[in-house]
């Protein structure tokens, strides 16, 4: 799958020989649940009848992030992951358009004309009928339907494509995940929640007090979870379970938000990869101790804890 950052990218493939025109959707599509999936499968199958090229544009940042960046939602996955999930899809180029102040400020005519039409050649879109765009939301579904019959390129919504009549949301997906319900998130999403990321050097706490994790930065990205989890942890050597915690350490005056895995039976070197850590159940929430000792103990309870969980698992 291409991935094309940047408006001006996009004007560099505008008068490719091989560009068919494309089949179009856009959102944030975070988490890629199963109400997305049922539409990026419609996408890709109007693609394919239209020999045209299957294309997802997402925003970064998301939209809410530059306006409101402290209401802004925790993020179920970043771009990469996003990537790495539309690519099984079938999605042929994902465009990456960078959110800032100059591009939100473009009129709806705009938006259309030059970006959908004249960029992408648009012969087909898919697009929610809640969907706003151009300066001051100026631009919605009816707006894109008369652009539709004026630059004959076709339209429908996303109502169509609904899981068994369900509203799936990512917010009822961070709902749950907040309550601390794994299997109504799994649900939603078709697979279990993880967070994928790059394993760094920390200041070795947990070697210190016997328990050495890998540690994950959730970068620019809030969680939507926090607390002691078993996990199980996909590596390139295999896969793994533990024990992780995901928030701020308060013991250590807290840190910006990170995740902590404590692999079982591990000794491989793994800084520098990117692994997946899948949340499995949650043990207790985050707290602060009085002294290192007290931690220790508690960890030594999550470890034994969550190794019980791990063993009667495999049992099951």
């Amino acid at each position: 799958m291409q991935l094309i950052r940047g408006i001006n990218n996009i004007k560099s493939i505008e008068n490719s020989d091989d560009n068919k025109g494309c089949v179009l959707t856009i959102g944030n599509f975070d988490g890629v649940h199963l109400g997305h999936q049922r539409v990026i499968k419609a996408l890709v199958e109007k693609a394919k009848s239209l020999n045209c090229i299957a294309t997802v544009v997402v925003f970064e940042p998301q939209p809410q992030e530059l306006f409101a960046p402290e209401s802004a939602p925790a993020r179920l996955t970043r771009l990469r992951d996003k990537y790495v999930l539309l690519e099984k899809l079938g999605v042929e180029q994902l465009i990456c358009v960078n959110f800032n102040r100059k591009f939100a400020s473009l009129t709806a005519q705009t938006f259309v004309e030059k970006l959908l039409v004249e960029c992408l050649q648009v012969k087909y879109l898919i697009i929610g009928d809640d969907f706003h765009f151009g300066k001051n939301r100026q631009g919605n579904f009816d707006t894109l339907c008369e652009a539709g019959k004026k630059f004959n390129f076709g339209i429908s919504d996303t109502k169509s494509y609904k899981v068994s009549d369900c509203r799936i949301s990512s917010t009822e997906i961070r709902k749950s995940l907040e309550n601390n319900n794994l299997e109504q998130a799994e649900e939603m999403l078709g697979r279990p929640y993880s967070i994928i990321g790059r394993v760094f050097h920390g200041d070795k706490r947990g070697r210190e007090l016997g328990f050495p994790t890998a540690n994950v930065l959730l970068k620019r990205r809030v969680s939507p979870v926090s607390g002691v989890f078993v996990v199980k942890i996909n590596t390139f050597d295999g896969a793994f379970f533990g024990v992780a915690n995901i928030g701020s350490r308060p013991t250590f005056s807290g840190i910006r938000q990170q995740l902590e895995v404590h692999i079982f039976n591990f000794n491989k070197d793994i800084y520098g990869q990117s692994i997946e850590v899948v949340l499995l159940n949650k043990l207790r929430e985050e707290q602060r101790f009085d002294s290192l000792d007290e931690l220790k103990k508690q960890i030594s309870k999550d470890s034994e804890q969550a190794w019980h969980y791990v063993q009667a698992m495999k049992l099951d």
